[in-house]
């Protein structure tokens, strides 16, 4: 036979003949009850939309004249 099979077959085997479970799988009954987190309000996913429209545009030429230095200072 092929040995991948005893690799990956008696593992199984073994593993499905144990009799008891490792202790960090049982469920304990000491185990505290926790308080459950309360549920998130519920947020509509469009709540912050804002409708904007298109606009024309507006000369550039006083918005660049307003933030170029006075006088054609060399920056």
């Amino acid at each position: 036979m092929k040995p991948s099979l005893f690799v990956v077959g008696l593992p199984l085997v073994v593993g499905g003949c144990t009799s008891t479970l490792p202790p960090d799988v049982v469920a304990s009954s000491a185990t505290v009850e926790q308080p459950s987190p309360h549920p998130a309000a519920y947020r509509s996913p469009v709540s912050g939309f804002v409708a904007r429209q298109p606009v024309d545009a507006k000369p550039w030429r006083r918005q660049n004249d307003l933030q170029s230095p006075a006088k054609g200072d060399a920056s």
